[in-house]
């Protein structure tokens, strides 16, 4: 009795590319997968900055009770765009709730014109700008830009014993920031002009 074979009968080659192809196609399914991962949660990890930093704010002491109470405050002028704030947010959001019963923590977002009085009393021009106040709401010392956890620590450590801070003369990264409605009086009188004064 004969014995019918199919008209092509893979060889031991064919087989061999056809578990290739397969094991490349695999491998980049996989390597996309991983990829696709990886975005989502860097993603994920800049949202998660961004929705803490507006936790935070709305969270934070109000100003005008915070320059009542008689607590010593920090004040952080900041925005959702600034990757320098939101680096620093797990770290504050943690300092805040530390020192919660021991200080007011006040959070201005500088894309908000109604701060726009208090970003010109502070002169901020780059954020983050903390501000730290004591406990009748004047202002003692301020930082710009991002500062490490123990620095921040033993500034509010020192604000809050009501001593010298320790760092309040180093700036760290900023972002670069411009009040969208500038003042409209100036003066020749003014120290922070550089232009030439004309004497009558």
């Amino acid at each position: 009795m004969a014995v019918n074979l199919p008209d092509s009968v893979p060889t031991s080659s064919q087989k061999s590319e056809a578990t290739n192809g397969t094991r490349i196609r695999n491998f980049l399914i996989a390597l996309v997968a991983i990829a696709l991962g990886v975005a989502l949660f860097l993603g994920l990890k800049t949202e998660t900055g961004s929705v803490s930093l507006e936790t935070q704010a709305a969270e934070s002491t109000p100003l005008e009770i915070a320059l009542s109470n008689g607590k010593p405050t920090f004040m952080e002028f900041y925005a959702n765009w600034c990757t320098s704030c939101q680096a620093m947010a797990k770290d504050l959001g943690e300092l805040k709730q530390q020192y919660a019963t021991k200080a007011n923590f006040v959070m201005l977002n500088v894309d908000n014109s109604k701060w726009l009085p208090e970003i010109l009393n502070y002169r901020v021009d780059g954020i983050p700008h903390f501000v730290f106040l004591g406990t009748d709401g004047q202002a003692i010392a301020q930082t710009i830009g991002e500062q490490p956890r123990p620095v921040l620590e033993a500034n509010l450590e020192a604000l809050v014993a009501n001593l010298p801070l320790p760092y309040t003369q180093g700036s760290g990264q900023i972002s670069a920031f411009e009040p969208s409605v500038s003042s409209t009086t100036s003066s020749q009188d003014d120290p922070r002009s550089h232009g030439a004064q004309v004497q009558p």
